[in-house]
């Protein structure tokens, strides 16, 4: 019905995936809700973890795979170009979505009420495009789609914090990871611990990682990690009588004034300043 965005309902139209090649890089933003599960969606090396009532984000230049086993798989597929959103400002917004992101084992699994609602909203946009478009068109279909992603980053933040379990090992893990990186002086044999580094020893997307933090303890993965920095560095500068630039390199700065910078930053004093107090 409109060359740049699409809503394809499963129910109604079933894709013959046999016709699909295995994988391929997407040229589109793809908003997935799956209402029935019938087979499994690959996603790069990997498999989807979802299940009925699930939602899965894709964005420009990710590469998706096709089902295995497919058994019939139920659901709606919004699949936006990004010319749809040129020159209007969910343009920019839309890449602040961090979930377009997040890896295959980090969809959003929808409670009941959460379904009926995104529901809703892929009704509501199906109606749209199949009414005879308009000067209102775009503003009306974009509203709706920044509704649901505003709806999906609410939903994550309660899929965060119902994963109770999951959620304290994770931070357990997160404790360990950044002890060890400090206290066994891996800092200065590889240099500052990125959140890159964290995400793939935790097995999540830095992205997910960093959102899911900062619901648990209302602090990003960038910032756990200059926490443990500064409480390591506030124990070298106290109870040792390292040069400031010996601290910044086992810290795993190459450059002191960076350390220095950082320091400061947190602390509101230079780390001179920081010892000259302590003593």
């Amino acid at each position: 019905m409109h060359p740049l965005i699409s809503l394809i309902d499963s129910t109604v139209h079933q894709i013959d995936f046999n016709k699909l090649p295995e994988s391929y890089v997407a040229e589109f933003y793809k908003i997935t809700f799956i209402t029935h599960l019938g087979g499994k969606f690959r996603y790069g090396q990997g498999y989807y973890d979802f299940k009925e009532g699930s939602l899965l984000f894709t964005a420009p230049n990710q590469v998706i795979g096709t089902a295995d086993a497919y058994k019939g798989n139920e659901g709606y597929s919004l699949i936006i170009h990004p010319d749809f959103l040129r020159g209007h400002p969910m343009d920019r917004k839309i890449k602040n979505y961090g979930f377009f992101s997040y890896a295959i084992h980090e969809a959003l699994h929808l409670s009941e009420q959460e379904r009926a609602t995104m529901l809703t909203i892929y009704k509501i946009i199906k109606e749209e495009l199949n009414s005879r478009l308009d000067d209102f068109s775009q503003e009306l279909i974009i509203s709706q789609i920044e509704l649901l992603l505003n709806y999906a980053k609410r939903f994550y933040k309660r899929q965060f914090l119902t994963r109770q379990s999951a959620n304290n090992d994770l931070l357990q893990q997160l404790e360990y990871i950044l002890d060890r990186y400090f206290d066994k002086d891996q800092s200065s044999e590889v240099g500052l611990l990125t959140v890159q580094n964290l995400a793939d020893q935790l097995n999540y997307t830095p992205n997910y990682l960093s959102d899911m933090l900062r619901s648990l303890s209302g602090l990003t993965a960038q910032q756990h990690i200059h926490e443990k920095l500064i409480e390591k560095s506030k124990q070298l500068l106290s109870t040792t009588n390292m040069t400031i630039s010996e601290v910044a390199y086992k810290l795993g700065f190459e450059h002191p004034q960076s350390f220095s910078r950082l320091f400061k930053l947190k602390t509101r004093q230079s780390p001179v300043q920081f010892r000259a107090a302590y003593s």
